[in-house]
């Protein structure tokens, strides 16, 4: 049988030491629970409502403020009625959570967005409404003689539940 002898003033160094780190990763796992603003990255990635039931937008954000994603609508033209028309970003860019982007056009129609996106009524990123992006949507449409006009409208867009069990994209 071994018996090690450690003595009293070695036991307090130990527990020392062992408290110290404890105390490290405390407040390393507090500082990821609470951001900061000097650690707070937001990731407002994920799925929104778009201006009817059934449609949205999806944005991905990547480094550096690049935003990318589209926005599903339905085509309300005679050829394109009931149909999914999807409309990817030409443009897009976060800057803290001043959000902008700009579609390609799909059968004569594009959109441009200038807003923010804000924490929402949602309590955790599973309920709706986590984030909401408000601001202006302008509406595009182009007629067969090439003739644009223009549609704007105050929008607030929310946040579908997130499916925390996925596993978090890495950027």
């Amino acid at each position: 049988m071994l018996i090690i002898r450690i003595r009293a003033p070695h036991i307090s160094a130990l527990l020392l030491i062992i408290l110290i780190a404890l105390n490290g990763i405390y407040a390393v796992a507090q500082s990821n629970l609470h951001p900061t603003a000097d650690n707070k990255v937001a990731d407002y990635s994920g799925m929104y409502t778009f201006l009817q039931d059934g449609e949205f937008v999806q944005i991905t954000v990547e480094g550096k403020g690049q935003v990318t994603g589209f926005v599903s609508r339905y085509g309300d033209s005679e050829s394109d009625r009931g149909v999914f028309l999807d409309h990817f970003f030409k443009s897009g860019k976060l800057d803290d959570n001043q959000l902008t982007f700009t579609t390609d056009t799909v059968h004569g129609v594009a959109f441009e967005f200038h807003g923010t996106v804000e924490r929402g009524a949602g309590k955790s990123r599973a309920d709706e409404a986590y984030y909401v992006i408000k601001g202006t949507l302008i509406e595009s449409i182009s007629d067969q003689t090439k003739k644009v006009s223009s549609q704007r409208r105050e929008v607030s867009l929310k946040s579908f539940p997130a499916d925390l069990s996925a596993p978090a994209a890495k950027n």
